[in-house]
């Protein structure tokens, strides 16, 4: 009967310096909070390439364009009210064109930076003002669209001087239209050679006051 008394006088006094020790020990560390993640850098929208167009109306023609366009949110303020800031659209890069007339042998030649650029999926509708060319187009702003083809389809390009941009006047007459940023017709002709690529993007939030 002593044996047993001892022996469960012992096992209690095991179990309480365990649950001693066990109060005494530091509590285990708490897991890492793991560091926010850096928010991700807005998408910007772009258009690179260059290509050999079919022109209906100049069929043996040898009409190419080369586009290289990335976008720059609110950069190019302007001094009409609301345009401290810029607009979404705003852009840079560079735009050449080159026309040559089989049956003149002349080579029409012209060189655009970008000031706007806006996508929609695939298609992009970009504005650039003439630097250089021997046409007299210096100063001019000039619309193109490009479409990435999709499926097997062949890329598209338009450009605002190949279709009917006029301004009837109420007396009838005829004046060429001016073109404003990022107004080009829809891509009505297709790339037989080279290729475009479009990367699209929302447009950017307005900054902050």
């Amino acid at each position: 009967m002593k044996n047993r008394k001892r022996a469960l006088i012992l096992a209690g006094t095991a179990a309480a310096l365990a649950a001693t020790l066990i109060a005494a020990a530091p509590a285990p560390a708490a897991p890492a909070q793991a560091a926010p993640a850096a928010p991700a850098a807005a998408k910007l929208a772009s258009v690179h390439g260059g290509g050999t167009i079919l022109y209906p109306y100049s069929a043996k023609d040898d009409i190419r364009f080369t586009v290289d366009a990335e976008s720059t949110p609110w950069t190019r303020p302007f001094p009409a009210p609301g345009g401290e800031k810029g607009l979404p659209t705003d852009a840079r890069g560079r735009v050449t064109i080159s026309h040559h007339y089989t049956e003149t042998g002349f080579t029409a030649t012209a060189e655009a930076e970008v000031d706007c650029l806006v996508t929609g999926g695939k298609t992009a509708t970009l504005t650039a003002v003439v630097t250089t060319s021997n046409v007299g187009w210096d100063g001019k702003r000039i619309g193109i669209s490009v479409q990435e083809g999709r499926r097997g389809e062949p890329d598209r390009v338009g450009f605002s001087w190949g279709v009917a941009n006029v301004d009837v006047k109420p007396d009838g007459t005829v004046a060429e239209g001016t073109v404003g940023t990022c107004m080009a017709p829809a891509p009505f002709t297709e790339v037989t050679k080279g290729g475009f690529r479009v990367t699209p993007a929302p447009l950017s939030p307005q900054p902050k006051p």
